[in-house]
């Protein structure tokens, strides 16, 4: 096999690590703070208890004008639940307080099972849309949900539309649904769903907004959200394409990425900065020659400026050439064999799916959310909306990635993507989160025999995820062309936010820097942060009745934490209760 291809991709993949192009500093990763603590912090993020009101100058960039001074009062009930009626705070208090037990939590899916046989499938329906599902899903259509969006939006606060429809599958429909992903069904007028594995522990779930009807539900998702002032559509990889195939491409990656710490540390490089890690062309080809990749004239070649191009990164479809060092003595080993006919198809029908939702997204004034997912498809996910990115960022922020904070390798992945959208000019776009699949990923870490990717503990995913802030923020108040949503359900990290932004004299009307909430919870935060002139937004799942349950109980699951914690959110909206009773506004209407 010709090796040809092979070490380009070195040079492509870190150019300024080759020739020493100019690196900003990490000042974020320096800088010192003390992280606030809230008393019996859960392992999930939560509300934290916050004494007194968030007062946050903002200074706008103009030098003329003067510096404002804002006020936000996380305690203010009357603010936060203005859009909700007296049925819906005690609907809120009831949802919460299930929560807190153990029992319902663990037994969710059972439980609703048995109800719907107890009570029928309309009378369970309507039991659902009076508690759990009205608490946490929109609708169960795009014309269902467009009240709850337009409502949230006259008191300003945006959504991100997620179509939440998932099925759980036994064994044995998962392995006959993931031979059915290998032909191509997609494009056909069919009913076809897509499967994610867990391959470690064979945990099976099937999505389906996309594959199913693609050009209809899909794009539909960007024309509601188009309703909204700037709006998100939010979208699953695993939905728009056979997750073995992303399983593959992310085990690919990660191995690239152990070869070129190879080559870093042939260099005495290794455990630095990931930035820092610039290698000495000569004593790179010098590594690759004793390494046996080709010889010295080939490699001097592979790193002429013509060959090196401008991109930083690899494209997908050359992966299947690379080869990687198996141990210090020198022998390599294909990464990956090539492609088959079939796989490069599903990839080339991947990328146009991606490309169908993000021209109509563009085109209907959304932007598009590519949320984050297990660590064993991630580095696939990351890849493919990076080329999102290039293509589409240009001129403004259309497609965002989302960044887990609760990975070790948090800082490390938002360095590199911030830098390379520095030297390439596209709008850097991310959404930070703690993360969704802790338990999940910790027990696969286990079962396979590989280090644990999770951060120890809350207190350093709190840390991960103000130092990946901290550097975005560095980042805007550098070029104005990085841009973050800060997706929290913690005041602490909703504060830190604010500080930050006043002291890089950040405006919230440059949209720089927004928030974002899950649909129906922490309300105190939304609504006032929205009220003040923040870009804020929820997380709006929607969907029919039954095909919604697995998301919910899923969501229960990873949202433990976070629920039984709830105690602040509990008590303001026992406080709003009372102001009500107590002032005659019992019977309050939003209006709007």
């Amino acid at each position: 096999m010709s090796y040809c291809k092979v070490i380009p991709a070195v040079a492509r993949v870190k150019p300024a690590h080759l020739f020493g192009v100019r690196l900003r500093s990490t000042a974020a990763a320096s800088t010192q703070h003390k992280e606030p603590k809230s008393e019996d912090a859960p392992l999930d993020p939560s509300c934290a208890v916050v004494e007194k009101p968030c007062e946050v100058d903002l200074i706008r960039r103009k030098a003329h004008t003067e510096r404002q001074r804002i006020s936000i009062d996380f305690d203010n009930t009357q603010e936060a639940y203005k859009s909700k009626d007296t049925l819906e705070l005690l609907r809120s208090l009831l949802v919460f307080k299930l929560c807190t037990f153990d029992f319902l939590v663990d037994k969710n899916k059972e439980l609703m099972d048995l109800s719907k046989k107890v009570f029928g499938q309309r009378l369970f329906e309507k039991l659902m849309k009076m508690t759990f599902y009205g608490q946490f899903v929109a609708g169960e259509d795009q014309n269902t949900i467009k009240p709850l969006i337009e409502k949230n939006q006259a008191f300003g606060v945006g959504s991100v539309l997620d179509y939440s429809v998932e099925e759980d599958l036994t064994q044995e429909e998962a392995e006959k649904k993931e031979m059915d992903s290998c032909v191509s069904e997609a494009e056909k007028e069919s009913h076809g769903k897509n499967l994610k594995v867990d391959l470690g522990k064979c945990v099976q779930m099937y999505r389906a907004p996309f594959l199913s009807q693609f050009t209809k539900s899909a794009p539909g998702n960007c024309v509601v959200a188009g309703s909204s002032v700037d709006g998100f559509s939010a979208i699953k990889m695993t939905a728009l394409g056979r997750p073995q195939f992303l399983l593959q491409f992310s085990e690919v990656l990660v191995k690239w990425r152990r070869f070129f710490n190879l080559l870093a540390a042939h260099q005495g490089k290794d455990g630095m900065a990931i930035l820092e890690q610039k290698l000495e062309l000569e004593q790179l080809q010098d590594s690759l020659i004793k390494l046996g990749v080709g010889a010295k004239s080939d490699i001097e070649n592979w790193f002429t400026g013509e060959k090196l191009g401008s991109s930083g990164l690899l494209h997908p479809l050359q992966i299947s050439t690379f080869y990687t060092s198996t141990d210090s003595s020198g022998h390599l080993e294909p990464l990956l064999s090539k492609f088959t006919d079939e796989e490069e198809k599903q990839m080339k029908r991947m990328l146009q799916r991606m490309d169908v939702l993000a021209k109509h997204a563009v085109e209907n004034g959304v932007r598009l959310m590519v949320d984050a997912e297990q660590t064993y498809f991630q580095p696939a996910i990351s890849r493919l909306t990076l080329e999102m990115q290039r293509i589409f960022n240009r001129e403004k922020p259309n497609i965002f990635n989302t960044y887990q904070c609760y990975l070790r390798e948090a800082y490390d992945n938002v360095s590199v993507d911030v830098e390379l959208s520095r030297r390439e000019g596209w709008y850097f776009g991310a959404k930070l989160v703690r993360g969704a699949y802790m338990c999940q990923e910790r027990s696969r870490a286990a079962e396979i025999g590989y280090e644990d990717p999770i951060n120890p503990d809350y207190e350093a995913t709190n840390r991960m995820y103000h130092k990946c802030l901290e550097y975005i923020l560095e980042e805007i108040n550098h070029n104005r062309m990085a841009n973050v949503m800060v997706a929290s359900h913690n005041e602490d990290t909703v504060k830190f936010t604010l500080e930050k932004m006043n002291e890089t004299s950040l405006s919230p009307t440059e949209n720089k820097v927004c928030f974002g909430q899950l649909l129906g919870m922490c309300d105190q935060i939304s609504f006032p942060l929205g009220q003040a002139g923040f870009p804020v937004y929820k997380y709006v799942p929607y969907g029919p009745v039954n095909e919604v349950i697995p998301y919910l109980s899923r969501r229960a699951q990873e949202n433990r934490g976070f629920m039984k914690g709830s105690q602040r959110e509990r008590s303001l909206l026992w406080k709003e209760l009372k102001r009500r009773l107590f002032s005659g506004q019992l019977l309050y209407k939003p209006a709007y």
